[in-house]
């Protein structure tokens, strides 16, 4: 509703007729609210505003509609005339401070100057191929024409008439791009007032997630999901309500990068296109409990949850600029461009001067992500989230401690009833999904702040039948059974990209004498996963390798040793003894195992260029103390060449093999190591094999 205006007459104006007065008023009135609705910026608010007047005064000598025209024309040329101006300004202060090459706005733009990625490193344009991220044609190859579209656009924006600036407008520059626009504004002093456009969908994004404070939650290895076997990491966005009480977590949401690959592809394409970027990478915006339910209840791994030390103007930047990628394909690459590199990035953004990505090595692990936050000094409030096995495992640990002292009868049905996650319901959230439950039991020994790092190298002497030598060996990762197992899940065993490099001593002298250098072993991936049956994890124990190694053909006499290809599957159980930590959830400290297994081998060496093999793997692992483990292990396999005329030749037979290990460390970073094994087929010629290691993890 409009009010009527009032008119005050001058003795020195002669008006016109009414009818006349009516249209030119009008006219002139809705030019003059233009100007007048709405702040527009200092640089240019004096000259609009003496213009306005003028036109206006023009206005009500007026007698003709013809007038209320002309002005309008006029008020377009001023506005043009205003933003040439503006944008002149802003071309000039773009030029002298080099903006198109500043770092963050290359990095808001996806120019990963640091990007790690075979594929796109030092390519100079951005990682994004999508039009729709750039207002520019050639914004793509080009942080300058992309940064003066969005100059263009704002002075386009800041002398619109103000009547124009209300209605919503998803597709307005302000509203598409808000995290360019706010560094833009900020870096060029732009009066911001004047930027006003209303945002239906990004302000209802923003409201629902009301962010105020982020966090990166941890979630431990996962071996049962070769996707998660190295862990993985998410962004914890909290609301004010969560802030003031952490344990409320219906009002956080969980922002998840994670890889958008095909559930129809079997494991091996699935893995060739999560390595190479065959697949795009996903984000997820979901209810922070609905994401933390998966980790503790489905896949029962505990998390770790650490405050980022960022304001809150830097969380809302990093949101608005999640607002512009996070529908956009995204190559996604498992070893460099994945969940815990994407973290790194966005910080990275309102961090420029930190470089946190550029500091890791090639490979981003979730582990090392953590370990640089908080040697970065970002990491503040700590927050430790047990998993329900590992609840019911606290309560396993006390039922068996009270029954070795007497204290209370357990039969099988009641252990049976405590390690069951059907009968026993304990979770670290609350029945009604909404808060978390306060933590009863001690912390674990698995944050991973405490690890040792995962590169090892190492150098070691050793004797190998009459032939001594010296081992080089380096591991790009991870984590085996004798390493250090402060940080780590309980009995983590998993490594990959390994090589070992052996320089024999040599004797021409002697028959049958190895070369002077052989590549020992190169393990692309190894592991197993325990999860012992007499403990309250769910889940199968199970083993697998694909590596080249040197083996011994046992078919023929006096059998030398030979690279071949090794691809193996173990298949069993595992058990838990010994006395837990004290009120903890963590499982005893021993354990034993055994696996039925299966293997195929080749080889241009070897029997017939192939063998395969079935038998049983079957050893213990004990913790002596903190700083001392040992591990024994007989492997029973026998093996099949095919069928064979020769009469010296074997086509199957058995072919024991006893190894032990023994580990000191000498601190986190360096440790002993005695390996021993003995080949017991009595064809091979070197059946004995000793070394001692010095390991260096770095």
């Amino acid at each position: 509703m409009f009010k009527k205006p009032l008119w005050v007459s001058s003795p020195h104006v002669r008006l016109p007729p009414h009818s006349a007065i009516a249209s030119a008023v009008v006219g002139s009135l809705l030019s003059l609210s233009v100007q007048a609705v709405l702040p527009i910026p200092f640089a240019v608010m004096d000259t609009n505003e003496n213009i306005t007047t003028e036109l206006g005064n023009t206005a009500l000598v007026g007698n003709t509609v013809n007038v209320a025209s002309n002005v309008s024309n006029e008020t377009q040329n001023i506005q043009s005339t205003a933003a040439e101006q503006l944008l002149a300004e802003w071309r000039k202060q773009v030029q002298t401070d080099n903006l198109a090459q500043h770092t963050t706005w290359r990095r808001l733009l996806y120019f990963l100057d640091d990007n790690k990625n075979i594929f796109t490193k030092g390519k100079n344009k951005s990682l994004i191929d999508d039009p729709t991220f750039f207002l520019a044609d050639n914004g793509q190859q080009d942080s300058a024409a992309e940064l003066d579209a969005i100059l263009v656009a704002l002075s386009q924006q800041l002398t619109l008439p103000a009547v124009s600036k209300k209605p919503a407008d998803n597709s307005s520059v302000l509203c598409r791009f808000p995290a360019r626009v706010n560094w833009l504004v900020e870096t060029l002093g732009i009066h911001h007032t004047g930027l006003q456009v209303d945002c239906p969908e990004l302000d209802e994004w923003m409201t629902m997630l009301d962010p105020e404070q982020l966090s990166i939650m941890f979630g431990q290895e996962y071996l049962d999901n070769p996707i998660s076997a190295f862990a993985h990491t998410l962004l914890r966005i909290d609301s004010k309500a969560s802030v003031a009480d952490p344990s409320q977590i219906h009002h956080a949401y969980a922002l998840n990068d994670t890889v958008d690959g095909n559930p129809n592809d079997n494991f091996l394409i699935f893995a060739i296109k999560a390595a190479s970027g065959g697949y795009d990478n996903r984000i997820e915006i979901d209810p922070y409990p609905e994401r933390l339910a998966n980790y503790l209840q489905k896949d029962e791994r505990d998390t770790w949850t650490y405050q980022l030390d960022l304001t809150p103007s830097e969380v809302q930047q990093i949101m608005l600029h999640v607002w512009e990628t996070k529908d956009l394909d995204i190559p996604y690459y498992f070893a460099t461009d994945n969940c815990a590199s994407e973290i790194l990035r966005l910080i990275d953004v309102v961090r420029p001067q930190q470089n946190l990505l550029s500091q890791l090595p090639y490979a981003v692990i979730p582990s090392d992500v953590i370990k640089l936050l908080d040697d970065e000094q970002l990491l503040t409030n700590t927050l430790y989230t047990p998993s329900d096995s590992t609840l019911r495992q606290a309560q396993l640990n006390k039922a068996n401690a009270a029954a070795r002292l007497g204290y209370q009868a357990f039969n099988k049905e009641d252990i049976n009833a405590i390690k069951s996650e059907d009968v026993n319901l304990a979770s670290s959230i609350s029945a009604d999904n909404k808060r978390l439950e306060p933590l009863e039991i001690a912390v674990s020994d698995n944050n991973p702040i405490d690890r040792q790092p995962l590169q090892r190298g190492h150098v070691a002497v050793g004797q190998r039948g009459d032939n001594s030598y010296i081992d080089l060996g380096l591991r790009a990762g991870y984590h085996s059974t004798l390493d250090r197992p402060a940080g780590f899940p309980q009995f983590l065993d998993l490594e990959g990209v390994a090589a070992t490099l052996r320089l024999y001593d040599t004797d021409s002298d002697k028959a049958n004498q190895p070369k002077s250098v052989v590549l020992q072993n190169f393990t692309l991936i190894r592991g197993r996963s325990f999860n012992p049956v007499n403990s309250a994890k769910k889940g199968h124990t199970w083993g697998a390798s694909v590596e080249a190694t040197r083996v011994d053909d046992g078919s023929q006499a006096q059998a030398r040793d030979h690279l071949v290809a090794s691809t193996a599957f173990e298949y069993g159980k595992s058990w838990v003894f010994g006395t837990p930590t004290a009120n903890t959830g963590e499982m005893p400290p021993q354990l034993c195992y055994a696996f039925a297994t299966g293997a195929l081998q080749g080889g241009r060496g070897i029997n017939k260029g192939f063998r395969v093999g079935a038998g049983v793997n079957a050893g213990c692992r004990y913790q002596i103390n903190n700083r001392l483990r040992a591990q024994a292990e007989l492997q029973l396999p026998y093996w099949y060449h095919g069928s064979s005329a020769q009469p010296d030749v074997q086509s199957h037979y058995w072919q024991p093999i006893s190894t032990f290990g023994l580990q000191y460390d000498i601190d986190k970073k360096q440790a002993l190591r005695i390996n021993a094994s003995y080949d017991w087929q009595d064809r091979v010629e070197a059946n004995d094999d000793v070394k001692l290691s010095y390991m260096r993890y770095f």
